[in-house]
């Protein structure tokens, strides 16, 4: 059963959508509808559903902007629009497919199965991902493994320098000056890297604590061998030098 997720601004829109849906398939199962934007990102930040169904044309944001502000994209678009000439665009951003209203049964079919299709290679590479980061996490305990932009980063722990927090993101600093962006907060970055090697100083910040050249107790911040100067939280600041 795909469980799907509907956003249009339009309340009859919804109910229109969801009926052709339901009633041309029994492969769909609706579990939750938002005529407001804003509501439906929070939704969706949080929960991932096997399929999104998004209007285009929307007062306070259009689809395209709508997509732009999710931090969580592991689910097929389906975008849903009375204008054609809006396809190539929707496809640029990543749609799966596009539907224009009302529904053409056909075209319904055709989209639920490269739903299907999509959902099954997902699947089939978070299988391979999960093989992979258990190879890693057994025999080699001197890299991490990080999932960002559709690959997987096998990143040795000597080479962090230190991991900046950006709310629902984290920067992966290195020692060669490259900036690894991830979609995950820093509490769940901490939680993958190894306590004896890393601590979190700062709300902030994660240091890598054989990088650490100087820690300036009078100012409360360590120089990275990198120069980076990163603050120590007052909180924190015994635990850190009971690390040290």
């Amino acid at each position: 059963m795909i469980k799907a997720v509907i956003v249009d601004d339009e309340p009859k829109a919804i109910q229109g959508l969801s009926w052709e849906l339901t009633n041309f398939s029994n492969d769909i199962e609706i579990i939750a509808t938002f005529s407001n934007p804003e509501d439906a990102i929070k939704y969706l930040n949080v929960n991932t559903p096997d399929c999104l169904f998004l209007d285009i044309q929307m007062p306070t944001m259009d689809g395209f902007q709508f997509l732009e502000k999710l931090t969580k994209k592991d689910f097929p678009v389906v975008i849903t629009t009375a204008y054609d000439e809006y396809a190539i665009k929707a496809l640029k951003h990543e749609a799966i497919d596009y539907l224009l209203k009302p529904v053409d049964s056909d075209d319904l079919i055709e989209t639920i199965q490269k739903i299907k299709k999509y959902n099954s290679r997902l699947d089939n590479s978070s299988k391979i991902e999960e093989v992979l980061l258990s190879f890693n996490e057994k025999f080699d305990k001197k890299k991490i493994t990080i999932n960002t932009d559709g690959k997987l980063i096998f990143l040795d722990i000597d080479d962090i320098l230190f991991v900046e927090s950006d709310g629902n993101y984290s920067t992966i600093v290195t020692n060669k000056q490259q900036k690894i962006v991830i979609t995950k907060k820093l509490k769940e970055v901490d939680a993958i890297l190894p306590s004896h090697y890393f601590f979190r100083i700062h709300n902030s910040f994660i240091v890598n604590l054989n990088k650490i050249k100087e820690f300036i107790k009078s100012e409360g911040y360590v120089v990275m061998e990198s120069n980076h100067k990163i603050p120590v939280a007052r909180q924190r600041k015994s635990d850190f030098l009971e690390k040290l």
